[in-house]
């Protein structure tokens, strides 16, 4: 029944809700550019005269140009950007220089060549709750609301953006909860069910329908006098499966909430879709500049959008709101610690090239992954400079990026965040490059230091830093690593983050203070 009524409700919801461009405006406004992926790719590479790009590494390990898995030839730039000196050569001492200046300096970079930046003129977001009711999950009794954010188009009625949120919070809370946001498909856990007399309503009124649609349908019903179409599911309050519960009952068990925000009602996750989307809406349907933001930082700015609608929910603790992702969703949960302060904490998993892990590494998955593939959307245009082979400007490779994946970590910095992996024999490919983003957080961890935070507790030289064993915990901190032993998920170390996070939220508590 859930299927068939989640059916009727989405048709009814896009009937409703679709918004048609007023009539004329499509002689008012330019017309929204339908290039290809490829097309795109193109354009941007002319915007920076850019005539070839090295092709990226291949996942086959039996192919000529196969990924390097050794570890002798991984770090051909072994020397990082250094985090804590400023651009003029200054040493970063003290908190005040890292906040005013260093800080600033990073994202600056991380804006102009990496991610893109956010425009001034992104448009107001409003939320509306769709539905609001008493659900279950598990034995747990929940409220859960299903949200949309329409996006304000007036500037450019050709192109709709509504970003699609559920919140889920336990009904029996004594007060505000802390909520894990995470990037994933936006949906109630457990619709709440008409009761007898008005199912059989709706039965009869389907099967009429039905019957106008297939009048031969009449008769199978009349033989089948009992049957109904739609039955009424029953909750499942049998025993647990063997395992660790599902993310979302663990949360709820240790009095959080959670809240699933859908990355593709923010922005496709393609390059043909870069006209359209927020970041289409915002450049009215014309292709980006090379500066504009891509993919990763448009999903982080829906999550913040999120945010600011959880700050007007009364059953958030909304000081404490923490950000997750697992692979490029990962990426997107750490871009979102970095460049909105107001999250409290991240779990970022199994997120590689683009997100925890090392550019300079030659190791998996490389810079011309996403530079000269179809994930070239994730990042700024600019970034594809750094894998070009023959260019107006000359050639660039992954040393002439001013920043790299540990400064990025840095930017979280004295915030809790935990970076997590699991293992290549599970699912958890080596293409990630597991050991390249564990030398990312080490090298991070001299920022947390400064700001009073402790790190991964193993010191600063990354060149020589060797990962833990699986299923060993660097969890003392406030920068915390943990390799687990299943696959390309982080849902085996959600039993991990939620006590790690708690005790953080508790010393916040007792100082009155946030990190």
């Amino acid at each position: 029944m859930k299927k068939v009524l989640y059916f009727f409700f989405a048709m009814a919801v896009s009937s409703a809700s679709a918004q048609q461009a007023p009539a004329g405006a499509s002689a008012r406004y330019p017309a929204v550019v339908n290039f290809t992926a490829e097309q795109d790719h193109q354009h941007m590479m002319k915007q920076l005269g850019i005539k070839a790009l090295r092709p990226g590494p291949s996942g086959d390990e039996s192919a000529p140009n196969h990924a390097n898995y050794d570890e002798a030839l991984a770090n051909p730039y072994p020397n990082l950007p250094e985090v804590l000196t400023l651009k003029n050569g200054r040493k970063v001492t003290t908190p005040a220089m890292w906040w005013n200046k260093r800080r600033p300096e990073i994202v600056e970079e991380f804006e102009r060549e990496v991610f893109g930046r956010v425009p001034k003129n992104v448009p107001k977001v409003t939320w509306k709750t769709l539905i609001s009711e008493r659900e279950y999950v598990g034995w747990i009794p929940v409220n859960a609301k299903q949200l949309v954010g329409q996006v304000d188009n007036t500037e450019y009625p050709l192109l709709d953006v509504k970003i699609n949120l559920t919140v889920v919070t336990p009904a029996n809370a004594k007060g505000p909860v802390p909520v894990l946001m995470m990037f994933g498909r936006s949906a109630l856990p457990a619709p709440a069910q008409p009761p007898k007399e008005d199912l059989e309503k709706i039965n009869a009124a389907f099967k009429e329908l039905l019957i106008k649609t297939d009048p031969s349908l009449k008769e199978v019903f009349e033989q089948y006098p009992a049957y109904n179409p739609i039955t009424a599911a029953i909750p499942n309050f049998g025993p647990p499966p063997a395992g660790d519960p599902p993310t979302p009952q663990q949360l709820l068990a240790a009095g959080w909430g959670y809240a699933l925000i859908e990355p593709g009602s923010i922005q496709a996750d393609n390059g043909a879709g870069l006209t359209k989307g927020i970041i289409g809406l915002v450049n009215k349907g014309q292709p980006r500049k090379p500066d504009d933001w891509g993919a990763l930082r448009a999903w982080a700015w829906g999550a913040s959008r999120g945010l600011d609608y959880l700050e007007t929910d009364p059953a958030v603790d909304a000081r404490h709101v923490g950000i997750e992702g697992v692979s490029r969703f990962g990426k997107a949960a750490l871009v979102t610690m970095a460049f909105d302060q107001r999250f409290f904490t991240g779990l970022i998993g199994s997120s590689g090239e683009g997100g925890a892990k090392l550019h300079r590494r030659n190791f998996g998955e490389a810079v011309e992954s996403l530079t000269s593939s179809g994930e070239y959307h994730w990042m700024a245009g600019n970034f594809l400079k750094y894998g070009a082979s023959e260019a107006s400007f000359g050639s660039k490779n992954a040393n002439d990026i001013p920043v790299d994946a540990h400064q990025l970590i840095a930017l979280s910095a004295p915030r809790p965040l935990f970076i997590s992996y699991g293992i290549p024999e599970k699912g958890d490919a080596k293409w990630l490059d597991q050991q390249g983003s564990y030398m990312a957080t080490v090298a991070a961890g001299p920022v947390y230091q400064l700001l009073g935070a402790k790190d991964l507790g193993v010191g600063h030289d990354y060149k020589t830093a060797k990962m833990p064993g699986v299923n060993v915990s660097l969890l003392d901190g406030e920068l915390a690593w943990r390799q687990h032993d299943g696959g390309h998920t982080d849902a085996p170390n959600i039993k991990y983050f939620i006590p790690w996070a708690t005790n953080f939220i508790k010393e916040n508590a007792a100082s009155g203070t946030k990190r």
